[in-house]
């Protein structure tokens, strides 16, 4: 059987395909090659899992060439062949993660915010068991870890250019004050003030490197 070939390369940085798109090809697809950055991948195994096909469609990925999908292309193993089962980091909102999210501050009322790394906000934080933040934070930063099964790793400032707190664990909650959260580099549609990432060791996807 032929793979189907998304070709999802003219993404703009930051930006993520639309959910009718990636439907429209994923829905009808047996195996599928995905072309493009880190979010066009995470948008096809997002799809997958919504529409209960992600253990039954193998998924190969030609990664782009920025910093992002290279490296997790890298942690992955593209290009060594065969397929894996590979496990899912998931957040409580639908979105899938595979290279980097992001906790931070909510932009201010008229104001476009890219790198908030001087303004705080409150946050109390559990990873696993661990309470990783409880009050004033700069960030929290997360990461799924392909070296190990079922973790994600966190990494939480309290303050700019400090060094970072960090754990390894299956699960992230935050509570917080008005944020702005990043997946694999693109915003959520909205602020939040409650957000959970967890490795969800129920479902594995299949890829073929």
């Amino acid at each position: 059987m032929t793979a189907r070939r998304f070709d999802l390369r003219g993404l703009a940085e930051g930006q993520g395909p639309s959910r009718r798109h990636v439907a429209s090809v994923v829905d009808v697809a047996e195996e599928i090659v995905v072309q493009g950055p880190v979010p066009a991948l995470s948008a096809v195994l997002a799809r997958l899992w919504r529409t209960e096909r992600l253990p039954a469609v193998p998924v190969g990925w030609e990664p782009a060439d920025d910093a992002a999908s290279t490296g997790l292309a890298r942690s992955l193993g593209i290009g060594s062949g065969g397929e894996r089962a590979l496990p899912l980091v998931r957040d409580d909102h639908g979105g899938v993660l595979l290279h980097a999210g992001r906790v931070e501050p909510a932009a201010q009322p008229g104001r476009r915010v890219v790198r908030p790394l001087g303004r705080r906000f409150g946050a109390q934080a559990h990873h696993d068991a661990a309470r990783v933040a409880d009050g004033m934070i700069t960030r929290i930063d997360v990461r799924p870890d392909w070296e190990q099964v079922d973790t994600i790793g966190v990494a939480v400032r309290t303050q700019p250019l400090r060094r970072a707190r960090r754990t390894s664990g299956r699960a992230l909650q935050v509570a917080c004050d008005p944020a702005r959260v990043l997946r694999d580099g693109v915003p959520f549609d909205r602020e939040v003030t409650r957000w959970t990432w967890y490795a969800d060791d129920r479902v594995r996807w299949r890829l073929r490197s």
